[in-house]
């Protein structure tokens, strides 16, 4: 890579990024909305694990789409 290349490599990936956590942020409250109990309260006062290790596995899913989605495989 050279380094007249780098100023763009590092805007396009600064915009990647901004456009990937606003789908996982509208992703996050898609899922806080559907759920028909607070979310918030479920795992942080009543220690739901199942209910963290869910959002956990649909987090990481969905930053896996993003992640294919940039890269373009």
């Amino acid at each position: 890579m050279k380094i007249e290349n780098l100023g763009d490599a590092a805007v396009s990936s600064a915009v990647f990024a901004g456009i990937g956590l606003a789908v996982f942020g509208i992703a996050f409250w898609i899922m806080t909305k559907l759920a028909p109990f607070s979310v918030k309260k479920e795992i942080e006062e009543d220690q739901n694990v199942a209910l963290a290790v869910i959002m956990a596995g649909v987090i990481i899913g969905v930053s896996l789409i993003i992640s294919s989605a940039i890269s373009g495989s």
